[in-house]
């Protein structure tokens, strides 16, 4: 293993999606920090595929952001089939393309917009990436970590206005 420091944050994460390839099963809770509500609890099975320099997905994706290099680097297809425990939402289901251009994670749409988005992206260590995306007057801070080849966790903090209003919290076991 290198120190962080030696490696681009290209190759990181890269390297990152690679190892995150298969599929997942994940749990997750969501808290209103806002309100004096019961957390919300979200089964999910996600299926992550690794994209290539080149796939016609991320080459789509560079578009859809107007780069002139339209060929990321490399990249990830998230698809996923959720269901919420207390029925309060309807069953969801969907994809999402990430793209990497330098410190630059790109994605064909966002937590809570069907648009094109973009997160700076850093790495407090190889195994854990950190992510920080803002639109519609909102931040979106998440970190995802790797535990093994087996499990991953992720936490998502979301701001409005300089306040937290909401903490997601997520543990995610391979199932494939």
């Amino acid at each position: 293993m290198y120190p962080v420091a030696e490696l681009s944050v290209e190759s990181l994460t890269l390297e990152f999606f690679s190892q995150c390839q298969g599929e997942w099963k994940s749990q997750r809770r969501y808290y209103t920090l806002t309100e004096e509500n019961e957390p919300e609890e979200v089964v999910s099975f996600l299926k992550v595929k690794f994209l290539e320099k080149g796939n016609p997905e991320l080459i789509k994706l560079a578009k859809s952001h107007d780069l002139e290099d339209k060929m990321m680097i490399g990249g990830s297809q998230v698809t996923w089939s959720s269901n919420y425990v207390a029925k309060t939402r309807k069953p969801s289901r969907g994809s999402t393309v990430f793209g990497i251009l330098g410190d630059v994670l790109y994605r064909d749409r966002g937590f809570a917009t069907p648009k094109p988005i973009q997160a700076n992206l850093r790495f407090a260590n190889p195994e854990t990436m950190c992510l920080k995306t803002e639109y519609h007057g909102n931040v979106f801070e998440e970190e995802l970590k790797l535990i093994g080849e087996n499990y991953r966790t992720r936490q998502t903090i979301i701001s409005r206005s300089g306040e937290q209003i909401m903490i997601g919290q997520y543990l995610e076991k391979r199932i494939g």
